[in-house]
């Protein structure tokens, strides 16, 4: 905890942003970093709980010791803090930027709305790390003689390789892309990510003797079974891009395109590749000068809804099946769990209309040419309610309503008739693998993160990551030091 009565003298705050007008201008990061003095007073607010639900299953899956690095960063040691956040987590300043940020809705300061500003300071004391030194290779003082595949460099990947390099195997990632980091790197925008944050952990990765493999698609340029004859164990960790179907008439209509192929083609544009080689499809997607209508609510949506933004669209529809939330839940019904309740995205804020309770019945166009999205409100099963249809002019359209498994060509079609699969509640096809051993169907081959749980949130593919480590470092040595 933090200062006895810190809660009850110091109000809650977070970082601030650039305005909207200046941070569309461009793909930057644009959080306002506080203070040092500034941030030890609000890790100063975490009170004496006599159950911390911020760091249990219901608050965060890594069990970050929320409590005690608030303690450390209150007390000015840096140090000690970046050590405690590092014990559960391997890349905090991800999931200090990135992840929704659940322990704050379990926080108990949450039953007053003034949850402590836990995320704010997990990604200060990430970025103190770096800025003071304190984050350098953790070579294995000694080495086994076992080696490790790991088949993906999203965070389950990059997280288990770096166990695995640290309990002393020979760990070798092999990644389709080029450059390390899956989705972080090509899904996430960068101005809510930017990508100096996976090279430099993937230069302290390099120095503890972990090998990257680029350009190399498992399974179509090597085959997994040349992986399971060259290692002791392989781990597969290809998340889950599948995009899931919309079942939507008119999709094949110019100018109607799957949100993650937009966002990647932009990321490679900001990283400065050359996308010209790349199968995209039939031209550059951009919106700059066009009306743009993202079809979907969740992150992924609002992740097109900022691109688009800065690449100059005149206008940003976003359509939720959904009903529009209440502004806020009802805490002794749902506390200490995520609560559905309005939330409005950096993007969104931007200046996107949202539209709720509305159901999309068809892309119209002409000439083969998006004109417009056809839509509908819906009532509260979702079904159309009659005459209240209406169009939104589209020059683009982008379809983000999730995913539903791991790509079928590679690692699947080779191991077609061995690898066993499941279907989970939201109709995802994943590997099958069980969440104590990570063990699959095939000999010695593993499975972690989206491609075995399905679309989740980074912190529970660096979870499975380290846990699959753990498992692994076991079948292969017998004994194991490595958390769970």
């Amino acid at each position: 905890m933090g200062k006895v009565t810190g809660f009850l003298e110091i109000d809650r705050q977070v970082h601030k942003y650039q305005p909207a007008s200046d941070r569309i201008r461009h793909f930057r990061e644009f959080t306002l970093p506080m203070s040092d003095k500034e941030v030890e007073k609000q890790a100063a607010r975490c009170m004496d709980c006599g159950v911390p639900y911020c760091h249990g299953p219901t608050g965060c899956p890594i069990h970050n010791q929320i409590p005690d690095w608030n303690d450390l960063v209150y007390n000015g040691d840096w140090e000690n803090a970046i050590r405690n956040l590092h014990s559960t987590n391997n890349f905090p300043e991800w999931t200090g930027r990135i992840c929704p940020a659940p322990c704050e809705e379990a926080c108990t300061l949450n039953l007053e709305d003034i949850p402590v500003a836990i995320k704010t300071v997990e990604q200060a004391i990430a970025d103190k790390a770096y800025e003071m030194g304190f984050v350098r290779p953790q070579p294995p003082t000694r080495k086994t003689g076992k080696s490790v595949a790991i088949i993906g460099s999203g965070p389950a990947g990059l997280a288990a390789a770096q166990q695995l390099g640290r309990a002393g195997h020979n760990v070798d990632v092999y990644e389709r892309e080029s450059k390390p980091g899956g989705l972080l790197r090509f899904g996430i925008p960068d101005f809510k990510m930017e990508k100096h944050t996976i090279d430099r952990r993937v230069e302290q990765m390099e120095g503890e003797g972990v090998t990257f493999h680029c350009n190399v698609n498992v399974g179509v340029d090597k085959k997994v079974s040349e992986l399971l004859a060259e290692h002791d164990a392989v781990l597969y960790c290809g998340g889950s891009e599948t995009p899931r179907p919309a079942g939507i008439p008119g999709v094949d209509l110019d100018g109607v395109f799957d949100a993650m192929p937009y966002l990647v083609q932009q990321n490679k544009r900001v990283g400065g590749e050359d996308i010209s080689s790349v199968a995209w499809p039939s031209k550059p997607i951009v919106a700059g000068g066009l009306h743009v209508v993202v079809v979907g609510g969740g992150d992924t949506a609002s992740d097109c809804v900022g691109t688009a933004f800065r690449q100059g669209a005149v206008r940003v529809t976003q359509l939720d099946i959904r009903p529009q939330p209440p502004e806020k839940e009802d805490k002794l019904m749902v506390w200490p769990y995520w609560a559905t309740k309005m939330r409005t995205s950096s993007s969104q804020a931007e200046g996107a209309d949202r539209e709720f309770q509305v159901a999309t019945l068809e892309f119209v166009g002409e000439d083969g040419q998006l004109t417009g999205v056809r839509c509908c409100e819906v009532d509260e099963k979702r079904k159309p309610i009659p005459d209240t249809d209406f169009v939104i002019r589209a020059d683009l359209a982008f379809i983000a309503i999730g995913f539903a498994g791991p790509v079928s060509s590679g690692v699947l079609s080779e191991l077609k008739d061995e690898l066993k699969t499941a279907t989970d509640t939201r109709r995802s096809i994943n590997v099958s693998a069980d969440e104590k051993s990570y063990r699959t169907s095939v000999d010695r081959l593993y499975a972690a993160g989206d491609v075995r749980r399905g679309q989740s949130l980074v912190v529970w593919a660096i979870r499975e990551g380290r846990q699959a480590a753990r498992s692994i470092d076991l079948d292969l040595m017998g004994a194991t030091v490595l958390p769970r």
